[in-house]
């Protein structure tokens, strides 16, 4: 999942649920059992408190809500290519005797893998008497999930089970002796992100025998020039703003930086804007890391690439080839399709698990060029500067800003710097979202005098426009999430806007409900939202319903004739076929021959599921979820009325199919209505690329069809239904075939 971090030396600690982000801490108790602390947060309040989980507390067989569902386990563990290539590799690797270490190792895969390699062949490389798996996971519900795998396939004995980080594991106390072997997977989309290097240093230097075996054996990046208007969008706020007409500067001239997207690499599906990226150099190598030695924590390299064809090199896409044994005979990319692999490697050499089924847990990275880019005619040599650290790659091409102008306009904006994510910026920067936001709210002030506005959620935006737009008004942003950020942010902009901070507050720690005092005695006459909360993208689009929430803690201080905007949610559905989002967390059996059945219901999987469980709705970009085929008009399934205090509501709506072909599941999304009139709407659906949808996968694919088509098989129509609950946040969604 996009939602999925990874600390490094651990392995797949999930940031959030439907609707909690968990961050864990481990200690001991008294009687020296593990013990994890997580931090529960509610969407809707914003509050958080910490839970505890137990060693000894049992991961249930069919949760209610899939502890797990959000992490990339699941669709790491359908990846087929990446199971094929791990086990031949440990298959040629392991022997007899051998001390085996697995770092990060989940459900157990790669150490059953390992166990069972060890069962056959010669003893060659070690010759000890005696060989031994120690799999070292740090997050404790996977531990105990972890040891059920291996009861499930009689390996409980033959695996050493450590709940640690890999660098508070002592030879002597944990394990007997270092390890002849290390078979791990610790890899992210960049390569470094989950601290490969770290690991592998701290491996080597404590925990591994000299010359020891890896795998994988070495990892390679490469990357590639490319123009796409869709990626500059996604990070150039200051010339994408000066196309709107709404006369708000979020970027002034000379502060470029003040409001900007993090300098670092951002996984994304490429393949997805293939036909939107044009190619401007040739592939090329980038850096080279050999598992099997002691890695450096900082390197540079200078690359001269020469350009294939004229354009604006908006930014660098990446990959990385995996070769995970020594001969160099088993290799696994995730390089774009329309990389010719094995572009660098030798034909002859099989197999070689190239890119082919869509799967999300590897993506391609792009590193984002400031600005509007470099632009480069054919045949003209670019100058890439790459630099590496323990945990990140990042580039700079030679033909930009000098790094001291960089670094002065980073030194003049740093205190009231903001950092946005790529679609938020992109949001701000769409002309036609900020038009239609300007709309509605020139119609809503006119022939009213609006008092005092309050912004609810983290919309510097709307902050900056009531505030530009209304000289008469006093406007309070609650800034929930960017607090005192927001407000040295505000206080940079404000004269280029046209208003004094006098006018515009942040009110600082506020816990449940305004009250008169708050407000100076004033009643609210505007109450607005996008709605937008910093550190939300990553949840499920009702989670944004905390507008809700707040509108009701604010109920005592609204004005008799308030206007709340939006004025209501909207939640939208449309069936559609999902073919690699749902095989990519489809039920697991068996892989390459080991068990994982009992992993399933904690996963969150779909396909063989018992009759009364669902599986749980899951945030996505849609358009990045490979092949997409609408099956359905657009349906309403129920509305949210902001103009009521927060409450329990539920909707029913009929899905007449459209097109024939496989249903997969539901993509459900809220739209917003910004007036009473329904004169602008915000729409957040699969088309608008910006936003996250909610994916509610069936259980099993149903054949489809519709009345009139040729096929007279399959069903024509179904029912969707759904229900809010406010006092957690959660959404239930559910289908019934008539």
């Amino acid at each position: 999942m996009a939602s999925l971090f990874r600390h490094p030396l651990t392995r797949s600690i999930p940031n959030s649920f439907t609707h909690f982000r968990l961050r864990p801490r481990r200690t001991m108790s008294s009687s020296s059992a593990q013990r994890l602390f997580q931090l529960k947060l509610d969407p809707l309040t914003g509050n958080s408190e910490w839970v505890v989980i137990d060693e000894e507390d049992q991961v249930s067989e069919n949760p209610s809500e899939p502890l797990l569902s959000t992490t990339s386990y699941l669709d790491m563990l359908n990846d087929s290519r990446r199971n094929r290539a791990f086990r031949e590799a440990i298959d040629k690797t392991v022997t007899k005797n051998c001390r085996v270490l697995d770092i990060g190792a989940g459900t157990g895969l790669l150490s059953m893998m390992a166990a069972r390699a060890m069962g056959s062949g010669d003893s060659v490389a070690c010759p000890r008497a005696e060989g031994m798996v120690t799999a070292c996971e740090s997050y404790l519900p996977m531990v105990k999930l972890m040891r059920k795998v291996l009861h499930l396939n009689g390996m409980g004995r033959k695996i050493n089970v450590i709940n640690k980080r890999s660098d508070e594991l002592n030879i002597g106390v944990d394990i007997t002796s270092r390890a002849d072997v290390l078979v791990s997977e610790i890899l992210d989309s960049e390569l470094l992100g989950e601290g490969l290097i770290p690991t592998l240093q701290h491996a080597h230097d404590m925990l591994l025998v000299e010359n020891a075996k890896t795998v994988p054996y070495r990892a390679t990046t490469y990357g590639q020039l490319v123009e796409s208007k869709f990626l500059w969008k996604l990070h150039d706020l200051y010339d994408n703003e000066a196309k709107a007409l709404d006369n708000v500067c979020l970027v002034p001239a000379g502060q470029e930086t003040i409001l900007s997207i993090k300098q670092q690499q951002y996984a994304m599906h490429c393949d997805a804007i293939k036909e939107e990226i044009k190619l401007l150099s040739e592939p090329f190598k980038i850096f080279e890391f050999d598992f099997s030695k002691r890695p450096d924590s900082h390197e540079e390299t200078e690359l001269h690439i020469k350009a294939t064809d004229n354009g604006s090199v908006h930014a660098v896409v990446s990959w990385w080839i995996l070769q995970l044994d020594c001969e160099g005979t088993i290799f696994y990319s995730t390089a774009p399709k329309w990389i010719s692999v094995p572009f660098n490697i030798n034909k002859s050499q099989t197999p070689f698990s190239s890119a082919g089924d869509w799967c999300d847990h590897w993506k391609q990275c792009v590193w984002f060029i400031p600005g509007k880019g470099i632009y480069v005619s054919k045949h003209e040599e670019v100058h890439l500067h790459a630099i590496h650290t323990d945990i990140s790659i990042s580039y700079n091409l030679k033909t930009q800003l000098s790094r001291t102008e960089i670094g002065q306009h980073d030194l003049f904006a740093r205190d009231s710097q903001l950092i946005l994510s790529p679609e938020r910026v992109a949001i701000y920067g769409d002309s036609e979202w900020r038009l239609s936001m300007l709309t509605a709210i020139k119609n809503t002030l006119q022939g009213k005098v609006i008092s005092l506005c309050v912004v609810a959620d983290d919309s510097i935006f709307l902050a900056i426009l009531i505030a530009h737009l209304s000289r008469t008004s006093h406007v309070i942003s609650l800034f929930p999430g960017l607090r005192d950020k927001g407000t040295q942010y505000l206080q940079a902009v404000a004269d280029v806007n046209g208003f004094s901070m006098d006018r515009v507050e942040v009110l600082q720690n506020w816990k449940t409900c305004l009250t008169t005092l708050d407000t100076r005695q004033k009643k609210v006459d505007l109450l607005i939202g996008e709605p937008f909360y910093y550190g939300n993208e990553r949840m499920l689009p009702w989670q944004n319903l905390r507008f809700w929430k707040e509108r009701t803690m604010l109920n005592s201080v609204l004005s008799e004739d308030v206007v709340i905007m939006p004025c209501k949610g909207i939640l939208r559905a449309c069936a559609m076929s999902l073919p690699d989002l749902w095989n990519s967390r489809r039920c697991l059996n068996k892989i390459e021959g080991l068990d994982h059945s009992v992993v399933n219901a904690t996963l969150g999987a779909c396909g063989d599921l018992p009759e009364a469980q669902e599986g749980p709705c899951l945030p996505y970009f849609v358009w990045q979820c490979g092949e997409i085929k609408e099956l359905s008009e657009i349906l309403t399934v129920m509305e949210f009325d902001f103009s009521k205090p927060i409450n329990p509501c539920s909707g029913k709506a009929m899905v007449e199919f459209t097109e024939t072909g496989i249903c997969h599941g539901f993509v459900l999304w809220i739209d917003w209505v910004m007036d009473a009139e329904n004169c602008t709407v915000l729409p957040t659906g699969p088309i608008h690329r910006y936003w996250k949808q909610g994916v509610k996968l069936l259980s099993k694919p149903i054949s489809v069809g519709f009345h009139g088509s040729e096929s007279t098989s399959g069903c024509f129509s179904t029912e969707i239904e759904a229900s809010f609950d406010p006092s957690s946040g959660e959404l239930i969604v559910k289908h019934t075939l008539p």
